[in-house]
Order: structure tokens, then C-alpha cells, then sequence
């Protein structure tokens, strides 16, 4: 087939990379990019999850990872595209001990962007595809074992006479996930949920709790959704689909099973954990464990003084269940993100005189908008135009975060003019607007702060026809023994308060389980160090400590919606994969937290023969 000159160009461009990263010329692969550059990667090069920003920081990441990287055998994957003089092409390569994908964006013969990941461990690969297992030996056998024999012997001995090489603390989306790539490369893995059932977590929600996102955003690796899955799941159904997902995927997944304790040994390099199952106390001993309990730790709940004297009932939204008994009482919901707007709209349609105490501004974005500008590689028509989920994923992964405000606020500008009068309406029945500190909306605030946004599925109509009440621009001073004291010392009258206050950081979690200690030494999870409100910096150019190496060594975070958990789980697992197998896995780059990430690779992350998002 006769090339096209954008194919030529990329093509000329990553022979050039090639030929420079093989003579080691770190000088004349770093001239390949252009000054305000950068380059993301997952595993390949620095068996880290890390931007580089600028052509220095490029410079020092290859100069230190060369020798053990040794990419070789680059070559485009498709025809190259070009748009508003930006020139795409997709790549696959290999290194030493790896295969990997990326995507490259050329301006002007010189690279702007670069994306690189890795897809499978060489002699470590899936067992899928031409390489599934047969699933039978064809053989008589006296002693044969069935698969359901086989099933029901690993089930009694994982964490009994053989112990799991990994331990995964949660089993909840992200725990489901995680548990399915570690089974699919071979991890003995055992996942543990304190629910009696998987998905129950979801179960447990608040009666009409619906996922705003859209199906084709939300699929499970291995497992699509059927075609006639609904474009928003209900909680229950989706518990439902976990619980089939854990069963087929055929996980060693432990319900009623709670984490009592965890503590590593440096010299051993092993876990000590103690788990509650079923009443029984079991001491487990893995390699590994990765705490999967969610993007966020614990609730957090406000200090309201007063409450002691407050003779209603005052719950966390992660106690609230449902609105019937509330029919006919006044209730006052704390917080006006997601949480807030949803269980309010349960509270009215049960019955409730419902008011929303908004303490601060929300970015609020029609459904119906979104999935239309919003979730335009995620969507049926992205299917069509052969945009898998597999695909948008990489898409979505390749534009580095330090980009993505830029794209998020010309989206945004979009959405403001097109749903003008809606937004019109709500500041008239006083709900306070914003779209974020630098105008950048949704997406940004999910990945800086993971609050203060609200996907309208309906209460929005309430707010505006007054439905629902509103209460901000004070302060919440105390609470009386009827209601709630403002600090210009008016009064709310509730007969019971609903707090939607969020939940801490997942570190909070392993200060509860492992140490106080430990969980300093990780720091907090999530944000990106943008200097916003709720996300301090220095900057990080990545998520802090989410599914990467931190500062305790075999300790890992993994966590996010659907999207970012069915994406991230892969490379949770292939870095977990790597240092069972013995294989070399140097860290390049200092952990969340600790200042500086363009760093040599640290001693001692030698394998011990041990964004996701949305794009506009």
C-alpha cells in the first residue's frame, strides 16, 4: 500500500529514535522532541507509571534506563493521521524484557508527545488467544482430577498449606479487577471483602444509586458487557455482574473477611497480615499486598459542634440506605457534589422535606451533554468508526496530565454556551456555580481533589423548581438540639442530617491496618500537586501513589472508577508479575511525595527472585 506522507514522516521519526536509543546517544534522542515536550510512561523504560516534562528531564530518564530497557524493533502500527498539523501514529517495540505499544504526536518533524507502555512480560504472557489453555487432557487417567476438583483443591489450600503471593485488601471493582489480571498471569492472589457477598459494596449503596457514566466507559477487562447492557447500570445490577465476574474469572475471593493487621518484614521481605474471616482469625504470609479499598480511605466527617445535643439522627452517606423512613420529616443533606444531589433526589422522591447545604461552589454538567461532547471515544459511535474500549483507553492515557487542562477548558467553553440557560436557571434558585479554579471543570477537579462536581441526572430539575431547597453562602456554626445554627444566626430546622463529606485519603486505610508510621511514609493518595484547593503541590505529573512503587516497598495502591481500575489493573499486575518471576525491575523516579520524580533508579527495587478519564 502506497504510503501517505504522515506515515512517512512518523515513520522517518521513530527509525530516527530507534537508531539514536541503540547507540545509546542520549543527546540525539533527546533532539528528537520538540522543547515543550514530554513523555509518559507505564513500565517500559522506567518500571514506574511517569511524565517526563521537557527535553532535560527525557535526557536524564534515558541516560539512566538505556542499559536495562534495551528498546529495540520499533515500527508504526497503522497509517498515521494528521490533524491541525499534528501528525498521530500508533507503535508497537520491545525491550529487554517486554513488549510495549505507545503512540507518538509529531509538530513539525519534532515530537511533541510520547506514549509508552508495556503489554505483555516476554516468556510471561496470558494464556489467551492462540494460547489459552486446552482445558482437558485428552488421556486416560485414573487418577484424573476434573476442573472443579482442581477448583475446590486451590480454594482449600491458598492461605492454608500454600500461601498467596499477593494479597489484595478490598473486593470491590478495583479489587475484582486487580484479582482477575493477577489470576490471568499466573499470581496466587487471594482477594478479601468484608461483604458477604461480591458486590455487595455496590448492593449496599442508597436505593437509587445509578452509575453516571456510560456503559462503553465502564466494561471489566476480559468480560465485556453484553450489547444490551443499559448505558447507565443500576447499583444492584451491577453488584450482580461482580458477583458473576468473580465466580467465572474463577478468583480466590474471600468474603466476610476483614483485615486486622499487616506488617512487613524488611529482611524476610514478607507480609505478616491477620484476617478475621468468618469469625476465624487466619495469619497470612504474601509477598505482596495492594490495597484496593477504593479511590478514597475512611469517611470523612466534619466536626460539627453541637452534635452531641442534636436529638435527630446524623449519619455519613456511607450509611445511608435508603429514604423511606424519612417520609414526611425535614431532612438537611451537608455537601452538594454527587453524593449530595443523589441522596437528595432519594430523600424527595421518598417523601422528605429535603434542603442541600452547599458549602461550597459545584461543577454540575448535564448527562445528556457529556455523553455527547464528553464521551465522544466512548460511545457507540466511537465502536463504529473502530474506537475500541481497548483503544480509547490508550487514547485517553496517552495525552500526559500537565495537557489535559488545556483540552478540559476549551471543552468546558463548549459546554458553558451550549447549556447556558440551564446554568442560568440554577444560579437563579441560588446554587452556587463554578467550573473550577481555572475554569477546567469536571474531569480535572476528579483527578485533583476526586469532589466538588455533580453529573446532573435529575436533581438539578428539583434545585430549580425549588424542590429540593438551598442553603449556602453562610456557615454551619453549631447544631441545636432541632436543627442546624448558621453563623448569621439564622436556623434550619432538620429532623435528620445526612453528611455527604467525602472520604479521606486511601493512606488513612493503611494507618488503620499496617501503621501510623507506614501510612506518613506512602503519604496520601490521589491528586496531581496542582497547587488547587484540596491539592497541594509540588507538582507530581501523575496521580500520587496510584498503581505505582511508593515508599513501602511491596505495598501498592489500586483504586478509581470502572474506567481507571479496568485500565490500571493491568500494569498493577504486570509490575506484581515481574517480581515473582525474579525478573529486574529498577524503579526510575522517587515515589508520590517526595519532592523531585525524575530521579536514577533507587537501590533495592531489584526483584527479590520476589487518567483515565475522559477526553474531550
Amino acid at each position: 500500500m502506497l504510503e501517505i506522507a504522515p506515515t512517512k514522516q512518523a515513520a522517518a521519526w521513530l527509525e530516527s529514535l530507534a537508531q539514536a536509543l541503540a547507540a545509546g546517544d542520549v543527546a540525539a534522542a533527546s533532539n528528537l522532541f520538540v522543547d515543550d515536550c514530554y513523555w509518559r510512561d507505564l513500565l517500559t523504560f522506567t518500571w514506574n507509571i511517569t511524565t517526563m516534562e521537557g527535553r532535560e528531564a527525557i535526557a536524564d530518564m534515558l541516560a539512566a534506563t538505556l542499559a536495562t530497557a534495551k528498546p529495540s524493533a520499533w515500527q508504526l502500527t497503522g497509517e498515521a493521521i494528521s490533524d491541525d498539523g499534528t501528525i498521530e501514529a500508533w507503535f508497537s517495540f520491545e525491550t529487554a524484557v517486554a513488549r510495549g505499544e505507545g503512540i507518538m504526536r509529531l509538530r513539525d518533524g519534532r515530537c511533541r508527545t510520547l506514549f509508552t507502555a508495556m503489554t505483555d512480560l516476554k516468556g510471561f504472557e496470558e494464556r489467551k488467544g492462540a494460547k489459552r489453555p486446552l482445558g482437558v487432557r485428552h488421556k486416560a487417567d485414573p487418577k484424573r482430577e476434573t476442573w472443579s476438583e482442581a477448583r475446590a483443591r486451590e480454594t482449600r489450600e491458598l492461605g492454608t498449606e500454600e500461601q498467596p503471593y499477593c494479597l489484595v485488601i478490598g473486593g470491590g471493582q478495583g479489587g475484582i479487577m486487580l484479582g482477575a489480571r493477577l489470576r490471568q498471569l499466573g499470581v496466587p492472589t487471594i482477594v478479601i471483602e468484608k461483604n458477604a457477598r461480591p458486590g455487595d459494596s455496590w448492593r449496599n449503596r442508597y436505593r437509587t444509586l445509578v452509575l453516571h457514566d456510560p456503559v462503553w466507559y465502564d466494561h471489566l477487562p476480559y468480560i465485556p458487557f453484553p450489547e444490551n447492557w443499559p448505558v447507565f447500570t443500576p447499583k444492584d445490577k451491577m453488584g450482580d455482574w461482580l458477583e458473576m465476574y468473580t465466580r467465572v474469572m474463577e478468583l480466590n475471593y474471600w468474603v466476610a473477611t476483614k483485615c486486622l493487621s499487616a506488617s512487613y518484614d524488611e529482611a524476610e521481605k514478607v507480609w505478616t497480615v491477620v484476617v478475621d474471616r468468618v469469625g476465624r482469625q487466619i495469619t497470612l504470609k504474601p509477598k505482596h499486598i495492594v490495597f484496593a479499598t477504593g479511590a478514597y480511605g475512611p469517611p470523612r466527617r466534619i466536626d460539627l459542634p453541637g452534635a452531641d445535643r442534636f436529638k435527630g439522627e446524623l449519619l455519613h452517606s456511607s450509611q445511608y440506605a435508603s429514604g423511606d423512613k424519612f417520609r414526611g420529616r425535614r431532612v438537611a443533606v451537608i455537601g452538594a457534589a454527587s453524593s449530595g444531589h443523589d441522596v437528595c433526589v432519594d430523600l424527595w422522591e421518598s417523601g422528605a422535606e429535603v434542603t442541600m447545604i452547599q458549602r461550597s461552589p459545584t461543577t454540575v454538567v448535564k448527562s445528556d451533554t457529556l455523553m455527547e461532547v464528553g464521551f465522544e471515544i466512548f460511545s457507540e459511535d466511537a465502536l463504529a468508526r473502530g474506537i475500541t474500549t481497548e483503544k480509547a483507553d490508550m487514547i485517553v492515557a496517552s495525552t500526559p496530565f500537565a495537557l489535559v487542562p488545556k483540552g478540559q477548558r476549551a471543552l468546558y467553553e463548549v459546554i458553558k454556551a451550549r447549556d447556558a440557560a440551564f446554568y442560568d436557571r440554577l444560579r437563579a434558585a441560588g446554587f452556587a456555580l463554578d467550573f473550577g479554579e481555572d475554569e477546567t471543570g469536571l474531569l480535572m477537579k476528579a483527578y485533583r481533589t476526586g469532589s466538588g462536581y455533580y453529573i446532573d441526572v435529575g436533581a438539578s430539575d428539583l434545585i430549580i423548581d425549588g424542590k429540593i431547597g438551598i442553603r449556602n453562602g453562610v456557615a454551619i456554626k453549631s447544631l441545636t438540639p432541632s436543627g442546624i445554627l448558621f453563623d448569621d444566626g439564622s436556623e434550619l430546622a432538620a429532623d435528620a442530617i445526612i453528611a455527604c463529606t467525602g472520604y479521606q485519603s486511601m493512606n488513612e486505610t493503611v494507618a488503620s491496618i499496617v501503621s501510623r508510621e507506614v501510612a506518613d511514609k506512602v503519604g496520601p493518595c490521589w491528586g496531581l500537586g496542582s497547587g488547587v484547593k484540596g491539592d497541594p503541590g509540588p507538582w507530581q505529573g501523575e496521580l500520587r501513589n496510584m498503581w505505582k512503587p511508593t515508599a513501602q516497598e511491596a505495598l501498592w495502591f489500586h483504586g478509581g472508577n470502572l474506567a481507571l481500575s479496568r485500565f490500571y489493573s493491568k500494569y498493577v499486575a504486570l509490575q506484581i508479575k515481574a517480581r515473582m518471576e525474579g525478573i529486574e525491575t529498577p524503579v526510575y523516579g522517587k515515589p508520590s511525595n517526595s519532592g523531585a520524580a525524575d530521579l536514577p533508579p533507587r537501590g533495592g527495587d531489584v526483584a527479590e527472585g520476589d487518567r483515565g478519564g475522559r477526553r474531550a
